[in-house]
This record gives C-alpha cells, sequence and structure tokens, in this order.
C-alpha cells in the first residue's frame, strides 16, 4: 500500500516537536555544553599570558622623620637587617630601602618590579655613585619616568644595565606592604596586558551588571534593585581599588589630587550601601525577626563615617572605616545568621552568602593589611570578593525573579479562579460598549440577554447608564452609579455599578442591590412614618412642615391644622390598647380621604395629628378641615364586635412668611384647645393678623423671652381683698396678683405671661419673684397692716416640684421672718395629693418658718375627703365654679354646704372665690363660709390702696354687700376660736390690731 501526502495535523505536529527539540537544545544543552568546555580550557588548555618565575628581592629599609641627602641614609641602611616585606601600618613617612643585585639580577633584560598599589612617588639613585635613575610621583606627572615608570598597580625600574647598588626613597599613603621583585623585562608587557583585560572584565561585567539592575528596578519601581545597582557600582570601585587600578575611571585616569579623596569615600559609600542594602533587603525578616533596632543604628552609624571620609586624612580615615565594618559585621553578621535561621529564605541565603562573602572578604583584608598576614592576602581580596558576591547577588537576583514568576502565576490562577467563582459580576466592555468579558456571576445577574463578544451595554440597561460609563471623570477614576434591569419574568432588579477606565477598556462590577435598597426604602419609611398609622411620624411631618415654609417663601399659601381626639384616652383605659390602635388605623385612614396629593398628615403624639397643607389656602384649608371632622363622625368605628364614636377638635391656622416649625405647632396647638372648649364646631381657625393671632404670636415673643433667661421686666403686684363674713371690719386680707405691663406700658394678660412661664420653664423664677416682692413689701409697710392676718400667694405646680426654689424660698423666709406668718400658700388640689408624702414634708417646713397653707381650687379637682386628714392645711378654698351662679344651682349650694361643714369640723377655714353678686355673697353668709373673694365685694386693687385700707370692710364696692355684711350679728360664741390654729385667741383686751388669728 502506497502512503498519501502527509495531512495537515502531521505536518503541524512534526513542527511543533521541531520547535521544542530546538528550544531545550537554546536552553538547556547549550549552556552545558559551555560550562563543560569552561572547565576543560582551565584544566588543561595552555595560558594566553604565560611568565617566567620571578624573585623577591631582600632589601634594608627604613622610615626617615627629617629631611636627609641620600649619603646620610645610605650608611644608616648598611646596618639594618635584610628582609623582603615591609608593612608601613599607614605610615606616609618617607621610606628608604637599599637592594643589592646579585649579578643574575642584574643581567641584560632583567627589571625591579615594586607592585605596591599605595605607593603614590618613589626616586632612586646607584646606591655606590649616587647618580640619579630616575624619579616618579603619580601626584604630580604619573606618566613622566627615566628609569622608574609606572607599570600596573605600582612602579619598575627598567634601564639597560642595572647597577649592583639600588638606593630609592619611597612614599605610600594607606597600608601598603612593600616588596622588590626581580623579573624579566619581557614579561611585563604581558602582564601589563593580563591586568588591563582582568580590569575591563570587571569593570565592563560589574557595571553591565549595574545597569541592568537599575533598569529593572526603573522598569518595576522597585527599590531595592535600585539600591542594588548603586552598590555593584561601589562594589567595582572596591575592585578597582583593591586590584589597584582605582587610577582611572572608564579608561580615562582620574586626577591626582583626586585619586586619595575618592578611595575615603569609595570605602566610606561601600560600607553605607551595604549597610542599606542589607537594611531594605530584609525589612519585613529584620521586624519577623526583632533585628531591625540593631541594624537601624548602624545605618545611623553611616553618617559619622560619611562625614569621616570628607574631613578626616587617609591614615586617620582608614581606623576609622576599620572599626564601623568590624562593628557592622557583627551585627549584621548576627542579624543575617538569626534570619537563616528562621526563614530559610533561598533568595535570603543567595543574598546572605553574597553579602557574607563581601564582608568577610572586607574584614579579612583589613585585619591581613593591620598586622600584616600574607598567606591569602593575594588571593582573597576586594577583587575576588567583588566577583563572588556580585555571581551570588545574580543568582539570588535570579531566584527571586523565579519566585516572583511562580507568584504571578499562582496569583494568575487565584484571580482566574476569584473571577469566575466571585459571587458579584465582574466584566469588561470595549470602547462601543461591548461586553469582550464576564464572569458567571455577571451572566447570571444580566440573565440570557449577556451575550460575551456580541451583547452591547444598552442592549441590556438604560442609555443615559452608557453615558455614564462613556464619558467617566478620566482613567483610574471610578464611576459608580445605580440601575435597573427587567428580567423576562417582569420582575425589576436594582443594581449597582462601580467600573473606571483601564486604557482602551472599562472595567468594573455588577452586583444585585434589590433586596438592599427595598429594605432601604423600608427603613426610609420607617424613619419619616408612623409604623401603626403608617401616616408620617414627628420626624417626616417637619420635614414637610420645612419644606411648606421654603414654599411659602416663594409666594405659595401654607395652612397647618392641629386635631386632637376627644376622650380618645378612655377607649384605652375601657378596651385595652389593641382595640385604640385599631381605632387609630381606622381614624388615620378616613382622615386622609378629603386631603389632596400635596397635603400631608403626621401623627406626633398618642391621639394628636398634624396636617401640612401646602399651596392651599386658608378658605381651601378650612374646608378640607370641616371634611376631616365630617368623616371623623359620620359612624362609628368597628373593632369586632365593639363600636366606638370618636369626635375631633382641629386648631387651624394661616402660616406666616417668617414663622419657625416649633411656633408653628405651638400656635395650631392652641388653635386646638380652644376649639376643644368651645365644643360647638369643632373646629378654630387663626387667620394671620387676627386678634387671637396677635395675642398667640405675643405669647410666643414672651416664651422666648423667658427661655433665652432674659431678665423679666414690667412685673408688678395687685391684690384682692379676701373679706370675712363675720368681723369684716376687724381684718385686712388679701390674694397677692401678678400682674405685668409690656414695653408699651399695656398690660399682659396674666394667662398669657403663666403660659408663657410654664412653656418656657420659668415659673419658678417668676414665683420666686413674687414671693420675694410680697415679704418685701410685707417688711416695708408692716406697721401699716395692724388689720392683717394672712396674704394669700399662688405657688405653680413646676415651683413646687423644683427642690431648688423650694430650698431658696425658705432661705427667703428666713430672712422676713417677722413678716412669714402672715404668708398662705395657695396650692391648687390636684398639685397637692400628686405627692401626698412631699406635700406633707412642704406643709411642715412652711409651719416651721410660720407660714400657713391653703388648697386651692377645691372640689374642681381630684376630691377624696380622705386625702383631708393626710393634708393638715389652714384654710380650704372652695372652687369657683361652685360659687359663680350658685344660686341657680341647688346641687352646687349642697357641695359648698358640705365643704364647709367638713371644714369647721377639721378646723380649717373656708374662702369662697368668685362671688360676683349680692345674692351669693348672702348665700354663702347664711351657709357659714368665712371669706369671701370676688367681684361683689372688690376687684384687685393697687398696693397703695390696700395701704389706706382700714380693713377689708373699707374696700368692699358693691354699697349692698356693705351694708349686709356690717349689719350681720358677729358669731361672739366662736370669737375666741382660731380657725386656723385651733387654740383659743388672744383675750378681746388685747384690741383687733393686736390680733392674729384669722377668726373671720
Amino acid at each position: 500500500m502506497t502512503s498519501g501526502p502527509s495531512s495537515p495535523v502531521a505536518s503541524s505536529g512534526t513542527t511543533a516537536r521541531i520547535e521544542h527539540g530546538l528550544q531545550l537544545l537554546a536552553a538547556f544543552l547549550v549552556p552545558l555544553l559551555a560550562a563543560l568546555l569552561s572547565v576543560w580550557a582551565l584544566w588543561s588548555w595552555p595560558d594566553e599570558y604565560p611568565v617566567s618565575k620571578a624573585r623577591l628581592l631582600a632589601f634594608t629599609a627604613t622610615v626617615v622623620d627629617t629631611p636627609q641627602s641620600p649619603a646620610e641614609v645610605r650608611d644608616g641602611l648598611d646596618r639594618q637587617v635584610l628582609r623582603t616585606d615591609w608593612d608601613t601600618h599607614l605610615s606616609e613617612r618617607p621610606l628608604w630601602f637599599s637592594v643589592r643585585l646579585a649579578p643574575q639580577d642584574r643581567a641584560p633584560g632583567r627589571v625591579i618590579d615594586f607592585p605596591s598599589r599605595h605607593a603614590t612617588a618613589m626616586r632612586c639613585w646607584d646606591g655606590d655613585t649616587l647618580q640619579p635613575l630616575g624619579k616618579i610621583d603619580r601626584r604630580a606627572d604619573p606618566g613622566s619616568a627615566e628609569g622608574l615608570r609606572p607599570s600596573r598597580a605600582g612602579f619598575v625600574l627598567a634601564m639597560p644595565q642595572l647597577p649592583a647598588h639600588v638606593l630609592c626613597e619611597a612614599r605610600f599613603v594607606g597600608p601598603a606592604r612593600f616588596s622588590a621583585v626581580g623579573r624579566a623585562a619581557a614579561d611585563l608587557p604581558v602582564l601589563e596586558r593580563q591586568f588591563h583585560r582582568d580590569a575591563g572584565w570587571l569593570d565592563g561585567g560589574l557595571l553591565l551588571m549595574a545597569l541592568f539592575t537599575l533598569v529593572v528596578g526603573i522598569l518595576n519601581r522597585e527599590r531595592t534593585y535600585l539600591i542594588f545597582a548603586a552598590w555593584l557600582v561601589i562594589n567595582q570601585r572596591m575592585a578597582a581599588l583593591s586590584g589597584g587600578w582605582d587610577y582611572q575611571w572608564l579608561g580615562h585616569l582620574v586626577p591626582a589630587d583626586w585619586l586619595t579623596p575618592m578611595r575615603q569615600m569609595t570605602l566610606a559609600l561601600y560600607s553605607t550601601a551595604t549597610v542599606v542594602l542589607f537594611r531594605f533587603l530584609f525589612e519585613s525578616d529584620l521586624e519577623r525577626t526583632r533585628t531591625l533596632r540593631g541594624v537601624r543604628l548602624v545605618v545611623l552609624a553611616c553618617l559619622p563615617v560619611l562625614a569621616a571620609a570628607l574631613v578626616l586624612p587617609y591614615r586617620h580615615f582608614l581606623p576609622v572605616i576599620w572599626i564601623a565594618t568590624a562593628v557592622g559585621v557583627c551585627v549584621l553578621g548576627y542579624a543575617l545568621a538569626v534570619i537563616l535561621a528562621r526563614t530559610r529564605s533561598s533568595v535570603a541565603l543567595w543574598y546572605a552568602a553574597a553579602m557574607a562573602i563581601a564582608l568577610g572578604a572586607s574584614l579579612y583584608e583589613v585585619i591581613a593589611a593591620a598586622i600584616g598576614l600574607k598567606g591569602l592576602i593575594a588571593t582573597i581580596n576586594s577583587t575576588t570578593a567583588a566577583l563572588a558576591s556580585s555571581l551570588l547577588a545574580s543568582l539570588a537576583i535570579a531566584e527571586q525573579f523565579r519566585q516572583e514568576h511562580l507568584q504571578r502565576l499562582a496569583l494568575q490562577a487565584e484571580l482566574q479562579h476569584t473571577f469566575d467563582f466571585l459571587p458579584i459580576g465582574l466584566f469588561t466592555l470595549d470602547t462601543q460598549g461591548r461586553f469582550i468579558s464576564a464572569n458567571p456571576a455577571a451572566v447570571a445577574l444580566a440573565g440570557p440577554g449577556l451575550d460575551v463578544g456580541r451583547t452591547h451595554w444598552e442592549d441590556l440597561f438604560p442609555v443615559h447608564d452608557w453615558t455614564q460609563l462613556q464619558h467617566g471623570e478620566g482613567a483610574g477614576r471610578t464611576v459608580e452609579f445605580e440601575t435597573r434591569l427587567m428580567h423576562e419574568d417582569g420582575e425589576t432588579r436594582r443594581f449597582l455599578v462601580r467600573a473606571a477606565r483601564a486604557g482602551d477598556k472599562i472595567e468594573g462590577t455588577l452586583q444585585d442591590i434589590t433586596d438592599k435598597v427595598r429594605a432601604h426604602e423600608h427603613l426610609q419609611f420607617l424613619a419619616d412614618h408612623d409604623p401603626l398609622t403608617k401616616v408620617m411620624n414627628r420626624r417626616g411631618i417637619e420635614a414637610c412642615l420645612r419644606r411648606g415654609l421654603q414654599r411659602l417663601r416663594r409666594g405659595k399659601p401654607l395652612a397647618v391644622a392641629y386635631l386632637d381626639l376627644d376622650r380618645f384616652k378612655l377607649i384605652n383605659d375601657l378596651y385595652g390598647h389593641v382595640a385604640g390602635d385599631a381605632v387609630l388605623q381606622q381614624v388615620c385612614e378616613r382622615a386622609k380621604k378629603p386631603l389632596s396629593p400635596h397635603m400631608y398628615l403626621g401623627r406626633i403624639g398618642g391621639d394628636e395629628f398634624l396636617l401640612v397643607m401646602l399651596d392651599t389656602p386658608l378658605q381651601r384649608a378650612e374646608t378640607v378641615c370641616r371634611d376631616v371632622l365630617l368623616h371623623l363622625m359620620k359612624e362609628p368605628f368597628t373593632v369586632g364586635e365593639r363600636a366606638f364614636q370618636v369626635r375631633g377638635s382641629i386648631g387651624l391656622i394661616e402660616v406666616w412668611s417668617n414663622a419657625s416649625p416649633k411656633d408653628i405647632v405651638a400656635t395650631a396647638d392652641r388653635a386646638c384647645r380652644e376649639a376643644k372648649r368651645a365644643r360647638a364646631s369643632g373646629l378654630v381657625v387663626y387667620e394671620h393678623g387676627s386678634r387671637a393671632f396677635r395675642e398667640h404670636e405675643a405669647e410666643m415673643q414672651l416664651v422666648e423671652r423667658l427661655a433665652a433667661g432674659q431678665k423679666i421686666e414690667g412685673l408688678f403686684l395687685e391684690m384682692q381683698p379676701i373679706v370675712s363674713l363675720r368681723h369684716p371690719s376687724q381684718s385686712l386680707n388679701f390674694e397677692v396678683l401678678l400682674r405685668m405691663h409690656d414695653e408699651h406700658g399695656n398690660r399682659v394678660p396674666t394667662e398669657r405671661l403663666i403660659r408663657a412661664g410654664e412653656s418656657a420653664g420659668r415659673m419658678s423664677l417668676i414665683d420666686r419673684w413674687v414671693v420675694e416682692s410680697a415679704l418685701q413689701w410685707l417688711t416695708e409697710h408692716e406697721t401699716r397692716l395692724p388689720q392683717n392676718q394672712f396674704v394669700c400667694l399662688n405657688l405653680s405646680g413646676a415651683s413646687l416640684n423644683d427642690e431648688r426654689f423650694i430650698e431658696d424660698m425658705y432661705d427667703t423666709l428666713e430672712r422676713h421672718r417677722g413678716v412669714a406668718h402672715r404668708l398662705c400658700f395657695e396650692v391648687t388640689e390636684s398639685v397637692a395629693l400628686h405627692d401626698i408624702a412631699n406635700t406633707r414634708r412642704f406643709i411642715d417646713r412652711l409651719r416651721s418658718h410660720g407660714a400657713r397653707l391653703a388648697l386651692d381650687d377645691f372640689g374642681a379637682g381630684y376630691t377624696s375627703f380622705s386625702y383631708l386628714k393626710d393634708l393638715p392645711a389652714d384654710i380650704l378654698k372652695i372652687d369657683g365654679s361652685f360659687i359663680v351662679n350658685m344660686n341657680r344651682h341647688p346641687a352646687n349650694i349642697a357641695i359648698v354646704e358640705a365643704i364647709v361643714s367638713l371644714a369647721q369640723n377639721l378646723g380649717m377655714k373656708t374662702i369662697a372665690e368668685w362671688a360676683e353678686d349680692f345674692e351669693t355673697v348672702e348665700t354663702l353668709a347664711e351657709i357659714g363660709v368665712d371669706f369671701v373673694q370676688g367681684y361683689a365685694l372688690s376687684r384687685p386693687v393697687s398696693a397703695e390702696q390696700i395701704l389706706a385700707a382700714q380693713s377689708g370692710a373699707d374696700l368692699i364696692a358693691d354699697a349692698r354687700v356693705g351694708e349686709y355684711l356690717n349689719s350681720a350679728a358677729p358669731d361672739d360664741d366662736l370669737a375666741h376660736v382660731d380657725w386656723v390654729l385651733g387654740h383659743p385667741g388672744p383675750d378681746k383686751t388685747d384690741g383687733p390690731s393686736q390680733s392674729r388669728s384669722i377668726s373671720g
């Protein structure tokens, strides 16, 4: 069977195998062959630079401190011991030496080699004739020579015929080791070529490696690579210094004056760069092993070393660098050992080996030069250290590259795994909006309509969203917005998109926030709405009110109504809160029916609501409020089998432009309270500018003044007489009444002042002023009030619950103890019964200062006769609602008569207020009431009128009442009883002017 032509698949497979084989050849076989060839060459091939064997010459030497002639020195050198080397020990004094040559060393073609790299100048003479043989000075003219010339790192004496005796003077800088070597002149060119080849090879290799590392560091923005590149450059200079070719830089001679400072700075910079490289190379390892602090101290010590390199002479600087190197090697060596013991990182191992060789070789060379060691000084020096450490550092970089490559591969795999399984959608768009990549989560969120490579953004999402993506704020800036997508099942899902430009692409995330948005909307609803009734709460309705005020300033009308349910508390008390809550829900449903879209209902209390009607004139708002009341009363509210009739009262106000939300609510609340008192239509309207509106505005201004703590101006006192029905001419009693004038001299209604004080929380301040003013007035006019038995003062409930006010009042009574017994403090029954124990303590403290207590408005509050036995009051002041027109209501007469009888049995006096006519006074006298107060006797009068009267009878305005009281026979059988204190009063012979009782 004949075979046909090969298929394209087979051809492709053959090509792949060939390419793979060539790849193995280039990557593995060629480097292996090169390595084997190098080993074979070093082992068996001849050297390119063969030289004959040199001979070390013996010489005598001495150091001369003072200038001497060659003849003077020669005689002294003959007495010195022969030697083959001389250590200068950093001395820079001239060294004189004498060499006597054997015949074979003087043969033609022989030279004397002085290889010391620290030699700076030399002069030589014929030791027998003292004829100059030559001189050389690197600092003056390193190229000038006669018999002497530079060779490699040192000097060489080359002549057609060397003399038998050579006398020389040499100068050195640094730790020089001097020797003289006899060798063939033909070997010098070979050695010099080898010297320059080694220098070029080392310079080029290290500088090329430094350049490569520098480029890598710049491209990767890696600080450690930049430091390592600088270290390689300085390492090259150290190798040049050790090898003796540091007098040149890139083939150019260094100026002679620069050579020594450059050597000092090279040593200092090498130490500094090595320490800094070590510190930042192993930063994380140093922190982990807690050795960073010691290394930081070494880094800081580099500063004085650099300063010493700039200011100290070379021979003084070298001990400084030796000591610093020794200390640095110890500290860094310890830190390196700890790192290797704990991390065992291959990169750290290669770097550690490189640093160890560099530091160790430097330390060894320093020690060898300092103490005169020979041995390995020629092979272990900065040159070999530079080669070895640079090679190891290159291996470390290669290992780091390998690990970083492996990390990138692992990271790519991890990112791909994350990309595939991340629950957040990830996508990439091109500049036309086409999806070029999308993870499974993005496909699942967008639905089957997303086809990577074909679907555009506008195919799924709104067009304006693509505009936001396309016209972002620039590369790297994130665009974030919400969008929506309707699925095939008709459900609309909400998504959060975050995207940013990355070159010519747009990368972003897609996150489903539908549940979050719904939860947020629900929380927002709860934040502004009452959870029970679903109408707005206080926060939400106040926001509507502020919005209405903004529209009001633009000329739109605004009306606000305050709705309060009447006697709703009874439903909660009798049937529980479940029934009450059900009724409230139905109330809100009915109250919302008449409202237009721009009208809002909010619940601000248990059964209190606020209606904010935007852009609504007052007439239209009044109609809406009446409709609300009609809907509430239209039919009973049913809860289960029960039915409840609920009425409401509404206070409607027309809002003015400069009003605050607090003032608006307070004004509407007051209008609502008036509506509850009126009980006619259940609606009270405050039109802006009306009398009621102005009164409330004045009250609110007064509240602001009191709340701001401003001094209350315009207060004064009036007195209303309290006349005895038995002895009107024997007493002058009265009640102190608070009055006020405004800044224009007009009288401010007392009710307004009291309401403002209560609203501002300043009633204690007002009561304090009344008590102090009354006591001060009584003290000043005590002698003019001989008939006065008691003076009544009202105390508010707020003051009685203010412990500081109570203590201040006791102090005031103590200061006016002479007249304190005249005061009788009136406390309303409801306040007194609120805390029986506290009221009892208050009564006892009052009586300790001589003052008395009256229960005001008795019978109108929570009257329970059982409480009276626990409240030893002095006077019962019968509520005026029983007194006014009492003859028209026989029940009132019976109630008053019962109160009087009870008070007499308990040893208390009675005062009837609101006596408006003669018939009422007559009935009260017949019942047995002790004192009467009201317009039938006298209206409130000024303090001067009180002082001008002798008794209460003098102040009776109604002549008929005065005649009746003065003609009534006194009850003399009880005249001796003090009805307040409950014991016989003073003897009648004392006269009425001395009486302190209120017997009437």
